[in-house]
């Protein structure tokens, strides 16, 4: 059974830093592209950054050079590193897995999903 379990969201000031992470099992985890989402209430769920099993990125563009992400496949752990939070990134954080081979941002091709955390960023 596939388990992916986020954390590590939580409320900050503009210009803090997070870091979140999503513990999976159940999966051959080095063998999957992984991905964070994220849902602003009102809004579309959109794909952020997302990691291919070669680990090769893609970010969106309004958060390239503030978030990384990175896989620890000793671990079945990814992780997303946030710094100058904005208010606009307030959202939940969704952790996603898909059985595909390169980075994607289509959420359409991800197969299994996380509850969420969430990230509230106050100005």
């Amino acid at each position: 059974q596939v388990r992916v379990v986020e954390s590590g969201g939580g409320s900050v000031q503009a210009g803090g830093s997070l870091r979140l992470s999503c513990e999976t099992s159940g999966f051959t985890f080095r063998m999957y592209t992984m991905a964070w989402f994220r849902q602003a209430p009102g809004k579309e769920r959109d794909g952020v950054a997302s990691i291919g099993r070669n680990n090769v990125t893609t970010y969106r563009d309004s958060v390239k050079g503030r978030f990384t992400i990175a896989r620890d496949n000793g671990k079945n752990t990814l992780y997303l590193e946030i710094n100058n939070l904005k208010p606009e990134d307030t959202a939940m954080y969704y952790c996603a897995v898909a059985n595909w081979n390169n980075a994607a941002l289509q959420s359409d091709l991800y197969s299994y999903w996380g509850q969420g955390t969430q990230v509230t960023v106050s100005s």
